[in-house]
Parts: C-alpha cells; structure tokens; sequence
C-alpha cells in the first residue's frame, strides 16, 4: 500500500512537472503590453516578389489585435510572427485594389483550416467589401462544406462578417480606437486611411492616396505615421504610359509636405511603388529636402513598439 501511495505521488508530481514545461497554448501575455505594436508584414507593390510582399499592416494594442490590409503572403508574415488567425480580431481593409486583398482567401480559408477559430472574421472596408466578401465565400462553398462536413465542425470561423464603412469612429474596444480618414485615391475609388490609438498613442496609416490634407488633419503630432509614396523622376509626362500609376499615388516630395505639416514622432514609407524602376535609396535624399525630421524606408517585417519613445525592430533573416 505505501508503495502504490508513492507511486501515484510520483506520478502526480511528474504530471505536474510535464504540465509546467508546456507553454499555455493562447497566452495573453504578449497582449497586456502599455505599448501600441505596429508591424509591417507587407510593403510592396503588385510586383511579385520575395523582398517585399503584398500591403499589409499588423497592430497590437492591449488586447486588440488588428490587420490592416491583405495583400500577398499576409498569413506567412503573420506566421513567421507567430501570430494565429485566431488572434486576428478585426480586418480593416483601406479600398479594394487587388494587391491589398489578394491575400484575404487565403488568410481566412488557411487561416480557419490550420487553427480552431470558432468565430467569424470582421471584415471593415469602403463600399463594395459586402459585395466581395459574399463572392468569396460563395466562391469557395464547396471547400468550406467539404470541410465542415469532414473535421471542422463548426462553421462560424469559416464565415466573414463585414461592416462597410465611412470616415469617422469605426472601433471602440479595450480601450482602442480605430478611425477612418478619407483619402484620394484618385479617380474615383473610394478609399481610406486609418487612424488607430491606444494608451495616449497613436499611429496613422495612409492606404493609398495622393497628397491628402484630410489626412494631414488626422495625422498631426502622431507618434507614427506610415504613408505610401511613389518614386519617379521630377516630371512625369500624361503621354507617359505609366503616368495612370504614378497619378494614383504620393510623390516623394508630396510625402515630405505630409510629414512636414503632420509632423510626426517617426514617419516610414510603406507601399513603396516603383513604375519606373528607380532605387529605393532616392527616396530619403529627396524627402530630406523637403522634412529634416525622422524618415525611415519600411521594411517587410519591420517592427515599431510605440511608448514613450519609439522603439524600432528589423526581421532578424
């Protein structure tokens, strides 16, 4: 009897012992963070290529976890953060051009298939998101059924639910803010930046735009502001076949006014375009000119962890 007695105790120590040594599977403890989180997963263009994938931006703000944009290779970047789909608590999509969504299937449908998400994905984004999230998920009917039918039996994280939206306050949840900004993608798309606080921070994200006073008015005195640019040479001519491309966007020397006038802790550019192939570099000489402050060119993965001063993390490769 005193045999068995210590057995079992060893055994319940062992137990005990091998429950210690397993980390708790969706620990919130990364999320009780003072700081505001912003990472870049994606900063590129169409353009398919390895160093900078599609526009997409992750913040992280008390528990709040928000995506801003789904452009190409979203959900890889967010695995290599080690960031899971069921964190994932609001999509906020700025407009609909391709490279900024292309990624939504496969972050929802991926996303839904390798984790236990038990809830729809709120999607935010401007006229015409319901009618291209209703598609899709029309689209790929017989792979969620399949799915659901084989090992995934509830359904509700495979669906989205999606709210289309207007300048103002979108989201207000533990103590994040989210607000639109209308901005100029010219012609004629509607189109959203968006401004996100937490803890007496904030970050401003331009989407894409050309130069926006509106969203000067929104960014000003931010700790960070992520904006969007084109480069090309000074003069770009309207018989220039690639001159569509460059009119949808913000010049360098545009971007620099934007930062001027805002006057941010940090600005980055993101959603660096290149139509004619020109090198990245130029971009800060040229935004020098115009803005003496803080610039950095963003990188795939670059992280900014916002306090009371501005930390600024690169992608270890």
């Amino acid at each position: 009897m005193r045999r068995s007695s210590l057995t079992i105790l060893n055994l319940l120590v062992v137990f005990a012992c091998f429950g210690q040594a397993q980390p708790p599977k969706d620990s919130t403890a990364a999320n009780t963070s003072p700081d505001l989180i912003v990472t870049l997963l994606g900063t590129g263009m169409p353009q398919p290529v390895m160093e900078r994938f599609g526009p997409s931006i992750l913040v992280q703000a008390g528990s709040e976890t928000l995506l801003f944009d789904a452009g190409r290779g979203c959900l890889q970047r967010l695995r290599q953060l080690n960031v899971s789909y069921n964190e994932i608590d609001v999509l906020f999509l700025t407009h609909l051009h391709s490279d900024h969504v292309v990624g939504l299937p496969d972050l929802w449908l991926t996303g839904w298939l390798v984790s236990d998400r038990l809830v729809p994905l709120n999607v935010y984004g401007p006229p015409g998101t319901r009618q291209m999230t209703e598609y899709l998920q029309k689209a790929f009917a017989f792979d969620i059924n399949i799915r659901v039918d084989d090992d995934k039996k509830l359904a509700q994280g495979s669906r989205l639910s999606t709210k289309e939206i207007r300048q103002g306050l979108l989201y207000e949840q533990n103590g994040v803010r989210v607000i639109a900004v209308s901005v100029d993608h010219h012609p004629r798309i509607p189109a959203f930046g968006y401004r996100i606080e937490y803890n007496q921070h904030s970050v401003v994200l331009s989407g894409d735009t050309r130069y926006s006073e509106n969203l000067v008015s929104f960014a000003k005195g931010t700790d960070l502001l992520v904006h969007e640019v084109v480069i090309a040479p000074d003069t770009v001519l309207t018989t220039d076949p690639k001159y569509p491309v460059f009119a949808h966007h913000t010049t360098i020397e545009q971007a620099a006014l934007v930062f001027k006038k805002a006057a941010p802790k940090l600005a980055v550019y993101s959603h660096i375009v290149k139509p004619f192939g020109r090198n990245e570099q130029e971009l800060l000489g040229r935004t020098k000119a115009v803005y003496p402050g803080r610039v950095l060119i963003g990188e795939d993965l670059m992280q900014f962890t916002i306090g009371d001063s501005i930390k600024v993390t690169t992608w270890k490769k």
